[in-house]
């Protein structure tokens, strides 16, 4: 949105949904986007009724304004939704974030052409499996790469929160989403009370967003670790810098610590429902971005019953304790970091021209 205003001179207006730093930009979102922040098969149901009606609320308010164009981003179950019937009132429209039918449903990518006039893809490799479906679609590099995580200060984490040069301090991640925190936190904080045990002056991080930061500090009281729950995003970069070792969920989260040179351990677990119909859907053998960039796995992913406390604390010993498993797995980081590709431009550029070359293609 910053791009696209400097390119148009600001003269430009933006309507939908979002959440605080679109508003930054001139938004007024037509409803908290918190109420999209559902994740899983099984764990949608309860939620289906308030989601139609917010379909049907962001597809009226998009028939009232008549946009030049609309971007829909990311969470393709909503997205994707709301593109097919926009693109019925003659918009164009353009999904930001491609959704990952290379990973499951490859065969829905003829629907997808009926339903976005454009992609804006954040891996290097889907616009060539995209075009078999005649998508057009532009790589414009994953927005990660301009977060900054890569340049913290790690001295002036541990001093503002009195650790001391010899605790290893494991980032904790379990997402951004209440069912997520709610399930994989508990199994982080049992690994990480037992990785306490051979290691007294360990120290835990958890960065909370504040949908979330009442639900982990709950979770987190009970822990026998020393726990720091921080709540500024903005000191992520210092902590990532400042950290020996990561425990995350799978997701953007994994590049984030890719691009700040952490080595990590990836977990993930939905209900029994959810991992019964995805084990029937997914054709990929990685879930972890930073994996799939490289084609092979270069962090352990514990996914559903490997998402075990034994399991995480013995992956993070290793790679606290292990220079050798430490050292592959941060040049494996860079590789897949590097795979992301070396624009010249910034991504968030990239995606703003993308975007006008679409709105000027329709003039």
């Amino acid at each position: 949105m910053s791009a696209l205003r400097r390119l148009t001179g600001d003269k430009l207006r933006f309507a939908g949904v979002g959440g605080p730093s679109m508003e930054a930009q001139g938004l007024k979102s037509l409803f908290p986007m918190s109420d999209l922040a559902v994740m899983g098969l099984a764990e949608i149901v309860p939620h289906l009724p308030r989601l139609v009606g917010r379909l049907r609320d962001t597809v009226s308010e998009v028939s009232r304004l008549k946009p030049c164009v609309v971007i829909t981003i990311d969470s393709p179950g909503f997205s994707l939704r709301v593109a097919e019937r926009v693109r019925r009132l003659g918009i164009r429209t353009i999904q930001y974030v491609a959704p990952q039918l290379w990973a499951w449903h490859p065969e829905r990518g003829k629907k997808l052409a009926s339903q976005v006039d454009h992609l804006l893809a954040l891996l290097p490799f889907e616009p060539e499996f995209f075009s078999q479906f005649n998508v057009d679609t532009t790589f414009v590099g994953h927005p990660i790469v301009e977060s900054g995580v890569e340049v913290g200060d790690g001295f002036a984490f541990r001093a503002r929160h009195g650790i001391e040069p010899d605790c290893p301090v494991v980032v904790t991640m379990p997402g951004s989403r209440t069912t997520e925190v709610r399930r994989l936190l508990p199994v982080f904080g049992k690994a990480l009370d037992r990785l306490h045990a051979s290691h007294p002056k360990l120290t835990a991080v958890v960065p909370a967003m504040a949908t979330t930061s009442e639900i982990v500090a709950n979770l987190t009281g009970t822990w026998s670790v020393r726990t720091i729950v921080i709540h500024d995003q903005n000191e992520k970069a210092d902590l990532f810098a400042g950290s020996d070792a990561a425990v995350t969920k799978s997701g953007t989260s994994t590049l984030e610590l890719a691009l700040a040179g952490v080595p990590m351990v990836v977990a993930y677990k939905v209900s029994a429902l959810t991992a019964f119909l995805a084990r029937r859907l997914i054709t990929v053998e990685n879930v972890a971005m930073v994996n799939l960039l490289v084609d092979r796995k270069i962090v352990p992913e514990c996914l559903q019953e490997d998402c075990r406390p034994e399991r995480l604390c013995d992956e993070l010993a290793s790679l606290i304790c292990d220079k050798t498993v430490r050292q592959r797995q941060l040049a494996g980081l860079s590789e897949a970091v590097a795979a992301l590709g070396a624009a010249t431009l910034p991504p968030s550029e990239r995606a703003a021209r993308a975007v006008l070359d679409v709105v000027e293609s329709s003039t």
